[in-house]
């Protein structure tokens, strides 16, 4: 299976914000509001100071999806970036798609003087996810995340 990966334009607005809204159900069981989605996928595809995407395509079919976003630390003098929004259509599981996506992600990170790590965050049930990153070379750290609903918008990392 031939995997390419792509940065993600603004004609792809549909299909990421379809893959989000299949990750949070999947993940974590939530309900995502469609047009809020869509919304903020656009925004960050207009706006690449938000962040950015890149989705793997197999025979021209957009297989799988991830997002990078910047953390400035201060301590490393340098940009984190955040892996984020990683989805894989169901088919395409276990063929090597994200691998693929972290690859390119990684490669491109490389290249950067001042991006000194690569970072995600997993729901805690999530095993498989655990396995994945754990095979890729990633390893747990000792943060836990907390966080601050401001507006009601209870559950889930995004």
């Amino acid at each position: 299976m031939e995997i390419a990966v792509r940065r993600a334009v603004l004609a792809d607005k549909s299909v990421v914000a379809e893959f989000n809204v299949r990750l949070a159900a999947e993940s974590e069981g939530l309900r995502l509001e469609p047009a809020c989605v869509q919304a903020g996928v656009e925004a960050v595809l207009r706006e690449p100071t938000k962040g950015v995407y890149y989705v793997a395509e197999v025979n021209g079919v957009v297989a799988g999806q991830t997002m990078i976003t910047y953390e400035w630390s201060d301590w490393r003098n340098g940009n984190l970036w955040w892996i984020q929004s990683v989805y894989v259509k169901p088919e395409f599981r276990g063929h090597g798609v994200f691998r693929r996506l972290f690859e390119h992600v990684r490669a491109l990170a490389s290249e950067e003087k001042d991006v000194p790590v690569l970072r995600l965050y997993v729901h805690t049930d999530n095993t498989r996810a655990h396995r994945s990153y754990e095979k890729l070379g990633m390893s747990r750290t000792k943060y836990e995340v907390f966080e601050l609903d401001l507006h009601g918008h209870a559950g889930g990392a995004g």
